[in-house]
Protein backbone atom coordinates (compact mmCIF):
# COMPACT_ATOMS: atom_id res chain seq x y z
CA UNK A 1 0.00 0.00 0.00
CA UNK A 2 1.43 3.37 -1.01
CA UNK A 3 0.90 6.39 1.18
CA UNK A 4 0.54 9.95 -0.02
CA UNK A 5 3.41 12.18 1.11
CA UNK A 6 2.48 14.05 4.26
CA UNK A 7 -0.63 11.94 4.75
CA UNK A 8 -1.95 12.19 8.30
CA UNK A 9 -3.33 8.81 9.37
CA UNK A 10 -5.90 8.65 12.14
CA UNK A 11 -8.58 6.35 13.51
CA UNK A 12 -11.66 6.56 15.67
CA UNK A 13 -15.01 5.08 16.56
CA UNK A 14 -18.68 5.72 16.69
CA UNK A 15 -18.89 4.53 20.29
CA UNK A 16 -22.28 3.22 21.39
CA UNK A 17 -24.08 1.69 24.35
CA UNK A 18 -27.60 0.39 24.99
CA UNK A 19 -30.03 3.12 26.08
CA UNK A 20 -32.72 2.77 28.70
CA UNK A 21 -35.49 2.46 26.07
CA UNK A 22 -35.81 -1.15 24.95
CA UNK A 23 -33.85 -1.77 21.77
CA UNK A 24 -32.48 1.76 21.53
CA UNK A 25 -28.87 2.91 21.68
CA UNK A 26 -26.88 6.04 22.43
CA UNK A 27 -23.66 7.22 20.82
CA UNK A 28 -20.82 9.18 22.42
CA UNK A 29 -19.75 12.61 21.21
CA UNK A 30 -16.69 14.42 22.52
CA UNK A 31 -16.21 18.16 22.83
CA UNK A 32 -12.71 19.40 21.97
CA UNK A 33 -12.21 22.96 23.25
CA UNK A 34 -9.12 23.51 21.07
CA UNK A 35 -11.29 23.14 17.95
CA UNK A 36 -14.62 24.20 19.51
CA UNK A 37 -16.29 21.12 18.03
CA UNK A 38 -18.38 18.05 18.80
CA UNK A 39 -17.05 14.97 17.07
CA UNK A 40 -16.47 11.23 17.32
CA UNK A 41 -13.50 10.15 19.45
CA UNK A 42 -10.49 9.87 17.14
CA UNK A 43 -6.80 10.62 16.84
CA UNK A 44 -3.56 10.11 14.98
CA UNK A 45 -1.84 6.74 14.75
CA UNK A 46 1.30 6.28 16.83
CA UNK A 47 4.37 4.89 15.01
CA UNK A 48 3.92 1.15 14.33
CA UNK A 49 0.28 1.21 15.37
CA UNK A 50 -2.52 -0.20 13.20
CA UNK A 51 -5.68 1.83 12.61
CA UNK A 52 -7.74 -0.58 14.74
CA UNK A 53 -5.25 -0.35 17.63
CA UNK A 54 -5.28 3.45 17.39
CA UNK A 55 -9.10 3.55 17.36
CA UNK A 56 -9.34 1.57 20.61
CA UNK A 57 -6.56 3.61 22.25
CA UNK A 58 -8.04 6.94 21.20
CA UNK A 59 -11.51 6.00 22.48
CA UNK A 60 -10.03 5.16 25.87
CA UNK A 61 -7.81 8.27 25.99
CA UNK A 62 -10.60 10.67 24.99
CA UNK A 63 -13.63 9.09 26.68
CA UNK A 64 -12.26 6.86 29.45
CA UNK A 65 -14.24 3.99 27.91
CA UNK A 66 -13.02 0.59 26.88
CA UNK A 67 -14.68 -0.78 23.78
CA UNK A 68 -15.13 -3.75 21.47
CA UNK A 69 -14.66 -2.96 17.79
CA UNK A 70 -17.45 -3.96 15.46
CA UNK A 71 -17.95 -3.26 11.77
CA UNK A 72 -15.62 -0.98 9.88
CA UNK A 73 -17.31 2.24 8.76
CA UNK A 74 -16.44 4.46 5.78
CA UNK A 75 -13.03 6.12 5.90
CA UNK A 76 -13.13 9.93 5.97
CA UNK A 77 -10.67 11.72 3.68
CA UNK A 78 -10.14 15.47 3.82
CA UNK A 79 -7.55 18.22 4.17
CA UNK A 80 -6.73 19.08 7.78
CA UNK A 81 -6.37 22.57 9.29
CA UNK A 82 -2.67 22.61 8.33
CA UNK A 83 -3.43 21.82 4.66
CA UNK A 84 -2.31 18.19 4.83
CA UNK A 85 -4.25 15.26 3.41
CA UNK A 86 -5.83 13.24 6.21
CA UNK A 87 -7.62 9.91 6.36
CA UNK A 88 -9.52 8.67 9.37
CA UNK A 89 -10.52 5.00 9.63
CA UNK A 90 -13.66 4.45 11.70
CA UNK A 91 -15.38 1.53 13.37
CA UNK A 92 -18.63 1.00 15.19
CA UNK A 93 -17.58 0.13 18.75
CA UNK A 94 -19.61 -0.96 21.74
CA UNK A 95 -18.61 0.55 25.08
CA UNK A 96 -17.62 -2.22 27.50
CA UNK A 97 -16.80 -0.16 30.60
CA UNK A 98 -15.02 2.87 31.96
CA UNK A 99 -15.81 6.35 33.12
CA UNK A 100 -15.23 9.75 31.54
CA UNK A 101 -12.85 12.22 33.14
CA UNK A 102 -12.17 15.55 31.39
CA UNK A 103 -8.64 15.72 29.97
CA UNK A 104 -6.33 17.97 27.95
CA UNK A 105 -8.06 17.20 24.65
CA UNK A 106 -11.69 16.56 25.62
CA UNK A 107 -13.65 18.60 28.15
CA UNK A 108 -17.08 16.97 27.74
CA UNK A 109 -18.60 13.64 26.75
CA UNK A 110 -22.24 13.47 25.71
CA UNK A 111 -24.34 10.32 25.13
CA UNK A 112 -27.19 10.93 22.67
CA UNK A 113 -29.61 8.97 20.51
CA UNK A 114 -28.16 8.77 16.96
CA UNK A 115 -30.66 11.27 15.48
CA UNK A 116 -29.81 13.85 18.16
CA UNK A 117 -26.08 13.16 17.69
CA UNK A 118 -26.47 13.87 13.98
CA UNK A 119 -27.79 17.32 14.87
CA UNK A 120 -25.06 17.98 17.46
CA UNK A 121 -22.03 16.96 15.39
CA UNK A 122 -20.04 19.91 14.04
CA UNK A 123 -18.73 18.47 10.77
CA UNK A 124 -20.67 17.02 7.85
CA UNK A 125 -18.08 14.24 7.44
CA UNK A 126 -18.93 13.11 10.99
CA UNK A 127 -22.67 13.39 10.30
CA UNK A 128 -22.15 11.21 7.21
CA UNK A 129 -21.20 8.29 9.48
CA UNK A 130 -24.52 8.11 11.33
CA UNK A 131 -26.47 6.18 8.68
CA UNK A 132 -23.67 3.67 7.89
CA UNK A 133 -23.23 3.18 11.63
CA UNK A 134 -26.95 2.47 12.14
CA UNK A 135 -26.89 -0.01 9.26
CA UNK A 136 -23.78 -1.69 10.68
CA UNK A 137 -25.36 -2.20 14.10
CA UNK A 138 -28.79 -3.12 12.69
CA UNK A 139 -30.62 -0.07 14.07
CA UNK A 140 -32.12 1.51 10.94
CA UNK A 141 -35.31 2.44 12.81
CA UNK A 142 -33.26 5.00 14.76
CA UNK A 143 -32.13 6.72 11.56
CA UNK A 144 -32.02 10.49 11.29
Amino acid sequence: MTRAPGLVRAAGCVLWRPATAAGHIEVALVYRPKWNDWSWPKGKLDPGETPSQAAVREVEEETGMTCRLGAALPTARYTDAKGRPKEVHYWAAEATGGEFTPNDEVSHLMWLPPAAAHGQLTYSLDKDLVEPFLTAVGRRRQAT
